[in-house]
């Protein structure tokens, strides 16, 4: 996940509650950052030691957070912060290691919460990354120290309460933290509440036997909807006599909370009990789709659902998180902890497992059915905000007797998520291991092993490529599956094509096609033909390769799909350069990085940010080229690969002109290229387009004289015309049909007055020299 990209390293955001009683331990926080390159606050479950953490770190520069909580294993733990960070994940390398890159030189403040899970993975992590990044501090949350030399641990104690004698007392309560925010937290659900001569005693006596606990209290606030004060200390009391010394080795905070819990679940009716303990299974937030195909059945099928989950948020058991149109749903850790603990005592937890992977399965192969359409970002968008849950789903299939077989079918029915989501090593990792576990020739393992070829060859891992597509094709034809042909065929040629041996390529490219097209897959076939056009291009066929891609572009448009359709620009570049038409090829790169402003695949980033730096070079704006190479040598190295895994064709051009850029700046060129160095992903694409834009003539005003007849896409077309492109390249650059534009020709024809094209491409002179 990129910087400002969707799903990308998360910043402090602004409260939507006050932030009570801290004003001491936030000073203190901040001397301690400063002292110590690791702070941990721990204490108990509802102390508010996130809020805290998030609310000093908004005063610094730099803050990146990771909130661990959705993670269920320690192996996810490095994986996860990448993620979270946006670290691109399209290579084989080491997580820590591409995290250590990523922020490599920055001065960073990261928030790592909710640690307590997963305590020995982190602490692991948090060594590396010290002893290997100087600029870096770390602030984390536990229940517990991570047991680290030179860690600060910082015991974030409850808030303070009043005295016993407050309850009789007459002075103002206003300045007790507890007291402050408990008024603040009721005034959301009784704008009026106030404390008084009436309700003071139960007021003190509240906030003291929930030892000032945040969440406690704030939990309490929310009772003041429907009874008073003195009713919620009465009901209160009661709980926590019955669960007195249930364990005497825990803290009483823990216990209260617990309490105050118990309590809480005592009031919600069953339908929102039976809730409570079914979204347990999620270890992140959904959306009401999720839930309902989840958890709506039996006693909570239909309306019964909705009802339950809008009491659970009236009664803050659940936090309903908004994002225009979009609400997602999730519970507080500890909440959902003690859903855990009910789900496991009420049998369903397999069933809910179950159907929590058979949800995410649907929703993966709604994305693979439509995926040659308009929905391909949004699908991607909404699969990047489930990967916590999609984690879960193959691992408790991993790790239960039975469920192998449906986890490889969900892992290689996301396979856009890891290739185009930009999630390869956890694609690859689940893949992986869910491999050993499925029956020798079983078609689930045929998908399995070419999903896990593909993701293998972007790698630039080969030979564990064509190993997998050696056992692939023995199940293909054993079963005799036309899709599984059509996969080996396709990987194969891919293989081919990086291993250099572009005639082979060639060839399986043709057959895969015809494959998928009979098929009906006409998103495969797509990416069959840009690959195709890539072989082309590189034997000396680039002709041949424009007319695979326009055919691409063309059918791809027709349906709205874009990510095949940016590759296929990308293809068209190289092919165009081949041909010396560096205009077009600027402008073909230019519609391909559009596309890649919301794909955030890195590899397509690295490689077009590599044939900007060929346009800049052939077109003399060497200083340009040299920054772009720049860039690219930094998208390369985030995502663990280079221009030499794409074959030795591409590879021999990139150096070509790389050499050419150092021919004409000399030792100049490096610094360029140093300066452009530790660019993110993101800023590789705005900058790159941004420099190739700046040097396209489209990037101003068509020529137009006064009293024109033509119309801003009519001028856009006689540009072209004026650059001697013909009617079926113009239709390739602007994405639009060889017909349409024969149309526009015609009537400009017309308009003007004019019986040919070099008539049109006079006028388009004439102008600019008006101009």
């Amino acid at each position: 996940m990129g910087d400002g990209a969707p799903g990308g390293p998360r910043q402090p955001a602004a409260a939507l509650t006050s932030f009570v009683g801290r004003r001491q331990t936030v000073a203190q926080l901040e001397s301690e950052l400063r002292a110590h390159r690791l702070v941990t606050v721990t204490g108990p479950g509802g102390v508010g030691k996130t809020r805290t953490a998030i609310t000093v770190a908004a005063r610094h520069g730099g803050v990146r957070i990771v909130e661990l909580a959705s993670v269920t294993d320690g192996t996810q733990v490095a994986p996860a912060v990448a993620t979270a960070l946006g670290v691109p994940d399209q290579s084989n390398r080491d997580a820590v290691d591409r995290i250590a890159d990523h922020l490599a030189g920055a001065a960073v403040l990261l928030v790592l919460d909710n640690c307590e899970h997963v305590l020995h993975a982190t602490a692991r992590l948090v060594l590396r990354l010290l002893a290997e990044l100087p600029g870096l501090r770390v602030l984390a949350t536990s229940r517990e120290p991570l047991g680290i030399g030179g860690e600060r641990v910082h015991l974030l104690a409850p808030l303070a309460v009043p005295e016993e004698s407050d309850a009789a007392g007459t002075g103002v309560l206003d300045h007790v933290p507890a007291v402050q925010l408990l008024v603040d937290r009721a005034r959301a659900v009784l704008p009026d509440f106030a404390v008084t001569p009436e309700n003071r005693a139960a007021v003190v006596a509240l906030c003291r036997r929930l030892d000032g606990l945040p969440l406690a209290i704030e939990l309490a606030a929310v009772r003041l909807r429907s009874l008073s004060v003195s009713q919620v200390v009465r009901r209160l009391d009661r709980r926590f006599h019955l669960l007195a010394g249930t364990d005497p080795a825990a803290d009483p905070r823990q216990r209260s909370l617990r309490a105050l819990i118990d309590w809480s679940h005592d009031l919600c009716a069953p339908d929102e009990r039976l809730l409570w303990a079914r979204m347990a299974v999620f270890p992140a937030s959904v959306d009401l789709e999720t839930l309902e195909r989840v958890c709506g059945f039996g006693d909570l099928a239909g309306d019964r659902l909705f009802d339950a989950l809008d009491g659970l948020v009236g009664k803050s058991v659940v936090v309903a998180d908004r994002n225009g149109e979009q609400v997602r749903y999730r519970q507080f850790v500890t909440l959902r902890e003690y859903g855990a603990e009910l789900l496991a005592a009420s049998g369903e937890a397999d069933l809910l497992r179950r159907r929590h992977r058979d949800h995410f399965a649907w929703r993966a192969a709604e994305c693979v059915g439509r995926w040659c359409g308009p929905h391909q970002a949004g699908d991607l968008a909404r699969l990047r905000e489930d990967h916590p849950n999609l984690l879960a789903a193959l691992a408790w299939s991993a790790d239960t007797p039975g469920e192998a077989a449906a986890g490889a079918r969900l892992a290689s029915l996301l396979r856009y998520h890891w290739i185009a989501g930009g999630f390869l090593s956890d694609g690859r990792r689940w893949l992986e291991r869910l491999l050993p576990q499925l029956e020798p020739g079983s078609p689930e393992r045929g998908e399995a092993l070419w999903a896990a070829a593909w993701v293998a060859l972007i790698q630039g891992d080969r030979g564990v490529a064509r190993t997998y597509l050696k056992e692939c094709a023995v199940i293909a034809d054993a079963l005799e599956l036309p899709g599984l042909r059509g996969h080996v065929r396709l990987w194969r040629a891919l293989l081919n094509l990086f291993e250099g041996d572009l005639q082979a390529a060639m060839g399986l490219y043709r057959q895969a096609i015809a494959i998928h097209r009979r098929g009906g897959d006409t998103g495969l076939a797509l990416t069959a033909s840009f690959q195709l056009a890539m072989a082309q291009a590189y034997a000396g066929r680039p002709r041949e390769a424009l007319e695979t891609c326009s055919a691409v572009i063309e059918e791809a448009s027709a349906v709205g799909e874009r990510w095949n359709r940016a590759y296929a620009h990308w293809a068209s570049a190289i092919s165009h350069l081949h041909l010396g038409e560096v205009a077009a090829a600027r402008t073909a790169i230019a519609a391909a990085m559009r596309i890649e402003q919301d794909f955030r695949d890195g590899v397509c980033t690295a490689l077009c940010t590599e044939v900007c730096s060929w346009v800049a070079a052939s077109s003399g704006d060497v200083a340009d080229a040299a920054a772009l190479e720049g860039m690219a040598s930094s998208v390369w190295h985030r995502i663990g690969t280079s221009l030499e895994a794409f074959g030795p064709h591409a590879a021999r051009e990139g150096r070509r002109h790389y050499a050419a850029v150092d021919s004409v700046l000399g030792p100049a060129a490096a610094a360029i290229r140093e300066e452009h160095a530790g660019v993110t992903l993101p800023e590789a694409v705005r900058l790159g387009l941004d420099l190739v834009v700046s040097q396209s003539g489209r990037s101003r005003p068509a020529p137009r004289v006064p009293g024109s007849p033509l119309t801003a896409r009519e001028r856009e077309i006689a540009a072209l015309i004026a650059q001697g492109l013909s009617n079926k390249a113009i239709a390739a650059r602007l994405t639009i049909s060889p017909r349409t534009v024969d149309g526009h020709v015609e009537r400009m024809l017309r308009k003007l007055d004019f019986t040919s094209r070099t008539q049109i491409a006079s006028w388009v002179s004439a102008s600019s020299a008006v101009r």
